[in-house]
Order: C-alpha cells, then sequence, then structure tokens
C-alpha cells in the first residue's frame, strides 16, 4: 500500500468512526462526495483491500510483450548491431515484422544498457543558407571515404544532392576520390534529370587547378589565365556553372548526406550480402529510391530547372579526357609514349600531316581522336610511320646565269634606264682625274 493509500484510507476510517462528515471527507480527500461514499461501503465489505488499486501488478492489454522486448534486443545486439536506433526502427519493421513504436524501441534498448553508434558531437551555431526554389538549380557534389562494407578496407562515394530537395541525384563508388567517379556522377544526372543550372563543389584539384590561386595581379593584367581542368572544360561544354566553396559548411547539405549514409549504407549491405564495389554500385539505384521517398521534400517551384541535353550531343565524347596532338605521317599521332593512326570503316583516314587534332580518351570507349570536327577510332601501331617516299626523280634545277644582255653583265657607263630614257650614267672627265689622282696618291695608303 502507497503513502497516498494509507493515507485515504484513515481519512475513510474517520467517516465510518463518525468523526468526519462525508463533506469533510471530500474537501479532505480533494473527490466528490459519491466517490467517499462509494470507498466508505468497500472498507466496510471488503476490508482495507479495497482502497488498493486493482491493476496493480497487472501488465496493460497494449504493454509489449517480454517476448518481444527479448527479440528487439537480440536483433540489435546481433543482425542489426551497426545500425542506430531509427534506422534499426525502420529495419525490424521492414524485415522482421515487428511493428512498435520507436519510443518503445528506444525504451527498451536503453533499459537494455544499449547505446546508440550514432555520433553524437556539439553543433557548431552555423546560419542556414535558405534552399533554391526549383530542382536542378544547385547540386552539391563531394566524396566521401569510409569502410561502406563491414571488414573492408575503405573507399571513396561519390554523390550528388539537390539543394532544393535534399534528393540524392547519383551516388558511385571507385577505390579512391577521381576524375572518373565524378565524371560518372554528371552522367547520372544528365541522363535521369538533365542538364543542372549549377554545380557546387570543394577545391580538389579535380575541380580547382594548381596554380589556380597563384596568379598575381601583373599577371592578370598581363592577359595570364589558368588552364581548365578536365571536370572544368567538361562543365563548360555542357553550360553547368561551377562554383568553388572554401569550406565544407558551405555545402552542408551534402556534408550532412554523408553522416547519414556512413551509418545506414554498411548495414544496408551487410543484410543484402553485398561484399564487393560492383555490387554495392548496382544496388545503389534501389537505395536511393527509398531515402529520397523518405527524406526528400517539395521544392517552392514545383518547374524543374534542369536542361535536356541534345539529341545530337554525345555525353560519352564530353566526359572523357581531352588533349590537342599533332598528325605525322600516315594520319598518325603520338600519344602517352604510343602512335596511333585515324581509322574511318576500317580504313586508313586520309588526314593532312601537320594538322592539329584532339585525343578523347575514357574507360567507356578507350582512345579516339577528333579531327575536323569528326570523332575517328584509332588503332595503336608498333613503331613509328615512316615518311612516304616518291618516287618520282627530281627535277634537277641548274645554276641560273643572266643573259648577256642582262642589266648586270653591262659596263655602268652602258646601263641605260628601264623606260627608254637618258643614260644612268654620263662620265665626267674632271672628277675622274681627281678621284684617278688620290687614288695613285701615296698619302692615301699612308
Amino acid at each position: 500500500m502507497t503513502q497516498k493509500e494509507i493515507s485515504r484510507l484513515r481519512v475513510i476510517n474517520q467517516t465510518i468512526d463518525q468523526v468526519l462528515t462525508i463533506r469533510e471527507a471530500a474537501e479532505l480527500l480533494d473527490l466528490s462526495e459519491r466517490q467517499v461514499l462509494r470507498l466508505n461501503k468497500g472498507v466496510v465489505d471488503e476490508g482495507p483491500a479495497f482502497i488498493i488499486h486493482k491493476n496493480r501488478g497487472r501488465k496493460p492489454k497494449h504493454a509489449t510483450t517480454d517476448d518481444i522486448k527479448d527479440l528487439i534486443i537480440e536483433l540489435k545486439q546481433t543482425k542489426y548491431e551497426e545500425a542506430n536506433f531509427n534506422h534499426f526502427h525502420e529495419l525490424i519493421e521492414e524485415h522482421e515484422d515487428v511493428t512498435v513504436s520507436y519510443p518503445t524501441v528506444h525504451r527498451i534498448l536503453t533499459e537494455a544498457g544499449i547505446k546508440s553508434p550514432k555520433k553524437h558531437r556539439k553543433r557548431k551555431a552555423h546560419h542556414r543558407r535558405k534552399r533554391k526554389p526549383q530542382k536542378g538549380m544547385l547540386v552539391q557534389i563531394d566524396a566521401s571515404p569510409h569502410k561502406w562494407i563491414i571488414g573492408s578496407d575503405p573507399f571513396d562515394l561519390h554523390g550528388a544532392i539537390d539543394d532544393a530537395t535534399g534528393e540524392i541525384l547519383a551516388l558511385y563508388f571507385t577505390p579512391n576520390e577521381c576524375m572518373e567517379g565524378y565524371f560518372e556522377i554528371v552522367r547520372q544526372i544528365v541522363s535521369n534529370h538533365g542538364i543542372p543550372t549549377s554545380i557546387y563543389c570543394d577545391r580538389h584539384p579535380v575541380f580547382v587547378p594548381r596554380n589556380y590561386d597563384k596568379l598575381s595581379i601583373e599577371d592578370q593584367l598581363d592577359g595570364k589565365t589558368v588552364n581548365l581542368t578536365q571536370f572544368g572544360r567538361a562543365m563548360d561544354e555542357l553550360g553547368i556553372n561551377l562554383i568553388k566553396a572554401y569550406s565544407p559548411q558551405a555545402k552542408g547539405r551534402i556534408e550532412r548526406l554523408w553522416g547519414t549514409l556512413q551509418s545506414r549504407l554498411p548495414v544496408e549491405f551487410k543484410i543484402h550480402g553485398i561484399t564487393t564495389i560492383e555490387q554495392a554500385n548496382s544496388f545503389l539505384s534501389e537505395f536511393m529510391i527509398k531515402y529520397n521517398q523518405k527524406f526528400g521534400v517539395s521544392p517552392e517551384d514545383a518547374t524543374p530547372a534542369f536542361r535536356a541535353l541534345g539529341e545530337s550531343i554525345n555525353l560519352d565524347y564530353i566526359l572523357c579526357i581531352k588533349k590537342e596532338r599533332m598528325i605525322i605521317e600516315n594520319a598518325a599521332f603520338s600519344y602517352d609514349g604510343k602512335y596511333y593512326q585515324l581509322m574511318i570503316n576500317d580504313k586508313v583516314s586520309n588526314a593532312l600531316p601537320k594538322a592539329k587534332l584532339t585525343v578523347l580518351t575514357s574507360t567507356k570507349f578507350g582512345i579516339k581522336a577528333m579531327y575536323s570536327d569528326v570523332v575517328y577510332d584509332t588503332r595503336e601501331l608498333d613503331e613509328r610511320p615512316k615518311k612516304a617516299i616518291s618516287h618520282q626523280p627530281k627535277e634537277k634545277i641548274g645554276q641560273a646565269k643572266p643573259p648577256r644582255n642582262h642589266p648586270w653583265r653591262i659596263a655602268l657607263n652602258e646601263k641605260t634606264m628601264p623606260y627608254g630614257g637618258n643614260s644612268l650614267y654620263e662620265p665626267d672627265t674632271e672628277i675622274d682625274e681627281i678621284l684617278k689622282g688620290l687614288f695613285n696618291s701615296t698619302r692615301a695608303w699612308a
């Protein structure tokens, strides 16, 4: 019996002994007179035990059974050990058919001494930037190294998230952060949604040239510029504005995404038996659909800002490495220490020597070359092509001799004007005598 019940029994006994009236007892117990009369009659008929609540020690009908509690604890300690509480609650509903509320799951696990593996860090106060009004106006991209498959070495996940909706637009695994991974991300975005207006990235060498910040004011005044990276060149060809962030907080949406994915994806891979990067990449499309349904929000403006890719544009010839080369001989060029030849319909092209071309390299198609706005296949040569030799005898060019009547062979005093005018040189006897005296003088040569 609780202290409250003991006090209530004492007052009721005083009403039975007529020490207190029913009205006085009701005021003391903060009950109605009808309730006091019911307690009075119950104590007289059944004794002091009538005061004790009848449900004490009995579980409510809606209470979670001990079997369910034990199952929840067992699943959390074994099959879903790495999942945080929120994700664990979703998994047991989806895969184990255990339908209990999240507060119940949290209470059961907490009482069992189990803590959520989710990291709690003291958050710094940052001003939240307002979302863009349209889907496709701003896309944040980044890569995150992590042990995505439990028990394996870390590798990188490249991803893109829409700023307006918070939806994942693309995901792709590679052994490390690289240009190939980012090209694949852009390929997924353009193929599935269209060309976005802007892409927000960090200052990784894939996006920013190494000497980007080294140009002085004098260099800029002299007109010096920094060449674009291959990724920057590709974005320029697609008409996408590439924005470089100066801090991780500037692209906070994708940074927040990494925390969610690092918590959820390893558990999902474990459940589905995924052990390789190839299997993980195949699973990502299914995962993105579920994620966007759960966490995506509606944009302020329902009209998307994505642009359609032109039908005549081959995306593979944009999302690749491009380098300039010159044709040597026989439609051949040098690239990466090897020699290649332009081919069209299994025949050697008639490209002109010393003409410029653009070499295209990609894991999608290998090595191709663009010459005169036409993309050619290439074949590797074993050696440098030899210069073509002409079998026609060369015409001998003799020493040119001027005719006897050529002005160069005519004495100066015999030269005439080209138009038949007066003599170009008229002899002067007096001047000749003076010059003759000078040349014959011994003083002149002393």
